[in-house]
């Protein structure tokens, strides 16, 4: 397998992937980290998405802590499969130093992969379990924006986090940032079809709370369309949105710092 060093020698702004599933990256964990580490990818936060992966998650940041941290948590498509074995687990691991979120938690309703009742149970529990343990979550939503903001409202403040992966409208925007939730966004801005996000990333989500991920192995941003995603390539996403915020690399890479390691208090960062 091929190395690429995307920065071509350059000086390297240091960033955070605030969303990477690092337990499926093409050519396995060390070789997605040594790859991150080579273009400017301090930090990786990877996530929890089932019951079968949740210990492997657990097991990766704490083989190549501090380097990465994880969520646990179970993905609205597998809703049926939460149990109250798996709120055990989350309460069990939630306090773990490795463990700064309560993620991939939400709901789906493009792909309905799960009953939307399942979605809706499953993404209450673990929200309450998230306010038990005083940790934030990461939050999917895709075509359940209504849902969402409604049960999110229904916490009363109790929960704050992220939005992974923004591809929403302004109103969800809006209504999250006003919940007290950060926003993250991925390769997904750089597409060409992407003007209603790149709109949203440039005027309506303040510096201050801002993200960036790659959501790797999916949504490869372009110019590595196509590909399967990796760590690394978030410094492609990064470029655009530093573009769209009208701030150089080097600070959005400072600023993005800062909102990591206010948001997630777990994360260990010098």
């Amino acid at each position: 397998m091929q190395d690429l060093n995307i920065s071509n020698g350059l000086p390297q702004n240091k960033w955070i992937d605030m969303h990477c599933h690092l337990d499926r990256l093409e050519g396995g964990p060390e070789h997605a980290l040594k790859l991150a580490k080579e273009n400017g990818i301090e930090k990786i936060i990877t996530i929890g998405t089932e019951p079968e992966d949740l210990q492997i998650v657990l097991d990766l940041a704490k083989k190549y802590g501090p380097d990465v941290f994880c969520t646990i948590g179970i993905h609205p498509h597998e809703g049926v499969k939460y149990t109250d074995a798996i709120g055990q687990f989350l309460l069990k691991h939630g306090p773990s130093p490795e463990v700064v979120a309560i993620g991939e938690i939400g709901l789906d309703y493009y792909y309905d992969q799960s009953p939307r009742a399942e979605q809706i149970d499953a993404f209450e529990k673990q929200l309450e379990i998230a306010a038990q343990l005083n940790l934030p979550v990461e939050i999917h939503t895709r075509d359940a924006e209504e849902d969402t903001v409604r049960i999110l409202k229904n916490m009363n403040g109790r929960v704050t986090g992220l939005i992974h992966c923004f591809t929403g409208t302004e109103w969800l925007a809006k209504q999250a940032l006003d919940l007290g939730f950060n926003i993250s966004i991925s390769g997904v801005v750089t597409f060409k079809s992407a003007d209603a996000l790149r709109a949203v990333v440039k005027d309506i989500i303040p510096l201050d709370r801002i993200h960036v991920e790659t959501d790797a192995p999916f949504l490869a941003p372009i110019p590595m369309r196509g590909k399967t995603n990796t760590s690394a390539y978030m410094v492609h996403t990064a470029k655009v949105v530093a573009g769209l915020k009208n701030v150089t690399e080097a600070e959005l890479a400072r600023v993005t710092k800062i909102n990591a390691k206010k948001l997630f208090k777990k994360l260990i960062w010098d």
